[in-house]
């Protein structure tokens, strides 16, 4: 990164600019332990028990959204974290940054969300912080959170275990929360409009915990969407991924607010959904599992893996394919 450069938006908007900031600025100094991998979380050895460990920062505007707000959103963000890492998620700590001038009601709604929150989760917000800035400097609210679990373990989760003719499942429907926050923002007023899908993907995880070993990846599309995800499971491998554009899962508000902004649903967060990576043989007995779960009703097989190298690639309706890569620019801003 060439010294003389700045910041932009788009660094933080996890596409190939975020990719770059962290492999340039951040691994260089702290990628020899671990971070090594960049995880959603690390697993770090204890007496008796593995702990996983995350920590995440929320800034999406409006604080208030279809479907939720920031504070749902901070304990499933982390929680999440936590569970594609392997992880019953246990414990979190709760900072926030609050703007002077936002409203009481405001606070109280977002607490009491994060307080519903954790309670489903069956996590304990067991530390925290409150900081008050100058109006003007933080624009409503702030949140960070951290988040400890126990590593379950049976799991062997690594890219590196991904193989050829692996399937590539996803637990529902996808960009619900990104359409749900630009529909929001954009005050588009829709009847039956989309809606963020926060919410947690743990017990997904633990539905699927007997079959140890060929789970081989889970990560949760937020930032940089599906898309982001895919591609990084395959840059610089000599596998690839074919996508079915049949398979897409995606709720007729959100494909067409998607269509109305110009965006590809591949590119934006969803905030509740889990991509899984397993072996063909225990594809569909996964399904049917997450399927009988409220959070999984929609899954489906969205494609495999192939030896099509460091490419993800989507066959479309009509036959054709097309090339699925990385948001090279900041399309959503403050998702999350």
């Amino acid at each position: 990164m060439n010294a003389d450069t700045v910041i932009q938006l788009a660094h933080g908007g996890g596409g190939r600019l975020t990719r770059e900031l962290i492999e340039s600025e951040i691994v260089p100094r702290f990628g020899n332990g671990p971070l090594r991998g960049l995880p959603d979380g690390a697993t770090l050895p204890s007496p008796g028990e593995r702990l996983v460990f995350t920590t995440d920062s929320f800034v999406v505007q409006p604080l208030e959204f279809p479907g939720g707000n920031i504070g749902d959103l901070a304990v499933h963000g982390t929680v999440n974290d936590l569970a594609v890492c392997g992880g019953e998620p246990k414990w979190l700590s709760l900072a926030l940054i609050i703007e002077e001038g936002l409203p009481f009601s405001v606070l109280g709604r977002i607490l009491d969300a994060v307080r519903a929150a954790a309670d489903a989760c069956g996590v304990t917000v067991a530390t925290g912080d409150t900081k008050v800035v100058a109006r003007g400097q933080g624009d409503g609210l702030y949140v960070n959170t951290a988040g400890i679990g126990l590593a379950l373990p049976e799991f062997d989760l690594g890219m590196e275990r991904i193989r050829e003719g692996d399937c590539v499942l996803v637990s529902g429907t996808l960009a619900d929360h990104g359409m749900a926050v630009m529909s929001a923002r954009q005050n588009m007023d829709f009847t039956d409009g989309p809606r963020s899908d926060t919410g947690t993907v743990h017990r997904l995880v633990l539905a699927v915990r007997g079959f140890g070993a060929a789970v081989r990846f889970m990560r949760d599309p937020t930032r940089g969407g599906a898309a982001a995800v895919l591609n990084e499971m395959v840059e610089g491998r000599e596998l690839g991924i074919l996508l079915k554009e049949r398979e897409l899962p995606l709720a007729p508000a959100t494909r067409a607010v998607a269509e109305m902004l110009g965006i590809d649903p591949l590119h934006a967060a969803s905030e509740g959904r889990l991509i899984l990576i397993c072996d063909r043989e225990v594809a569909p007995e996964i399904l049917a599992r997450w399927r009988a779960m409220s959070e999984g009703a929609g899954a489906v097989c969205l494609g495999t893996v192939t030896r099509d190298r460091g490419r993800v690639v989507m066959e479309t309706v009509t036959g054709g394919r097309r090339l699925v890569d990385v948001p090279r620019g900041e399309l959503l801003p403050r998702i999350c």
